[in-house]
């Protein structure tokens, strides 16, 4: 079997790899969702690969045969994983977008840096007020 019998494997490695890449190397808050989504999606094609059967056929059980030989039937469960996967992947980047509205309004970016130098100045500010103790 040659790599291109693997391509659906191919494809789940290189987009994992992008939606890693993406999440480790943004700063950006929007940017790191949508990284998150495209290893998501990855995820799914890799699920949804591993259930296909070559030649198998929708999981009716009957006593036909095909062509002599019994039925090879594809496996309907990643299917159905994928499909509650997919509802509560819309649902979690739904909240973490609603997170980056909350932060925006608070911070006044999105930029983790940014963020995290304001965080690290407001807690040596309350520290010096409280005599030096953290």
């Amino acid at each position: 079997m040659t790599w291109l019998g693997h391509f659906n494997y191919w494809i789940f490695v290189v987009l994992m790899m992008i939606g890693l890449y993406i999440v480790i190397s943004r700063g950006n808050l929007v940017k790191k969702i949508v990284g998150l989504n495209v290893f998501q999606t990855s995820v799914f094609l890799l699920y949804i690969s591993m259930g296909k059967i070559w030649d198998g056929t929708a999981p009716i059980v009957t006593d036909a045969l095909m062509d002599g030989r019994p039925v090879a039937y594809s496996n309907p469960v990643p299917h159905v994983l994928i499909l509650t996967a997919i509802v509560v992947g819309v649902a979690t980047t739904a909240l973490g977008l609603a997170f980056v509205v909350r932060i925006k309004e608070s911070y006044g970016t999105i930029e983790e840096d940014e963020i995290q130098h304001m965080d690290e100045e407001a807690f040596l500010a309350r520290s010096e007020h409280l005599g030096g103790q953290p």
